[in-house]
């Protein structure tokens, strides 16, 4: 056999490079979630699970019902859940940031500057999204639940549950409000068009009524279309986004006819 061409040599060499750069970002990041997981530890008796135990609260008074764990380790996994959540939330712009980083050597000049500009607003939709699943999302569903058959049966509410059920919810929303930064990136970078996008909008109707009934844990039809019309909303501002910032293809040049 030949020896390897300069081609693949540098080939190599560069796909070494990127594993190299993945893996540098990757520890970085997480390191930064073990630190903001630590923050959150000592932030979760005091701030975090009040402001997540909130929005049952006159529920669990009027029923005079209390959380429990019944697990003698129910309580502490329950905390490190909640410690990690919100080290990924505090963590989320620094981590989106190494995640542009690692894709921008394949962009262009102009499509990095484009990085530096959605970047704020990557941050700002997903605490949007949070506070929609919090004061929207989240009363709704657990009143539903707090109150569905309780003329046969007294709810006991385990706390490690509960807090599994909000703080899915509340990651979901977050997710799903980044929706118009990230197509509206695609369209800056061309993957996707305007066009496109509304070709596929009954598709899109369809699966914002999916994701509804698997982010809300109710089957009450009601609940599920607090998460799947916000979503709509937010496809269709994707494509009102798409239009204002596609690319713009440069006009093919043709050539002068030779006499």
């Amino acid at each position: 056999m030949g020896k390897p061409s300069e081609t693949e040599n540098i080939d190599r060499l560069t796909f070494v490079g990127h594993l190299g750069e993945l893996r540098q970002r990757l520890l970085k990041s997480l390191i930064a979630v073990a630190i903001t997981t630590v923050i959150s530890f000592f932030l979760a008796e005091r701030y975090i699970f009040p402001i997540l135990i909130s929005p049952i609260e006159g529920l669990l008074s009027a029923e005079e019902v209390n959380l429990i764990f019944i697990h003698m380790t129910e309580m502490i996994g329950t905390y490190m859940k909640v410690s990690l959540a919100g080290g990924i939330i505090l963590a989320m712009p620094y981590l989106v940031y190494h995640l542009l980083m690692f894709v921008s050597p394949a962009l262009t000049r102009r499509e990095k500057k484009y990085i530096y500009l959605i970047l704020p607003w990557i941050t700002l939709m997903f605490i949007a999204g949070i506070a929609f699943g919090y004061f929207i999302l989240l009363p709704p569903a657990t009143k539903f639940l707090m109150t569905f058959g309780s003329s046969i049966a007294s709810p006991e509410i385990r706390i490690g549950n509960y807090i599994s059920l909000v703080t899915r919810l509340l990651v979901a929303s977050g997710a799903i409000f980044e929706t118009p930064v990230i197509i509206s990136f695609l369209a800056r970078l061309g993957i996707v068009t305007p066009k496109m996008l509304s070709s596929k909008r009954r598709h899109a109707v369809v699966v914002a009524f999916i994701l509804g009934a698997i982010i809300t844990p109710t089957f009450d039809p009601v609940n599920q279309s607090l998460v799947a019309v916000p979503l709509i909303v937010l496809y269709e501002m994707s494509i009102w986004l798409a239009k204002l910032v596609q690319r713009r293809q440069p006009k093919a040049v043709t050539p002068a006819p030779t006499s």
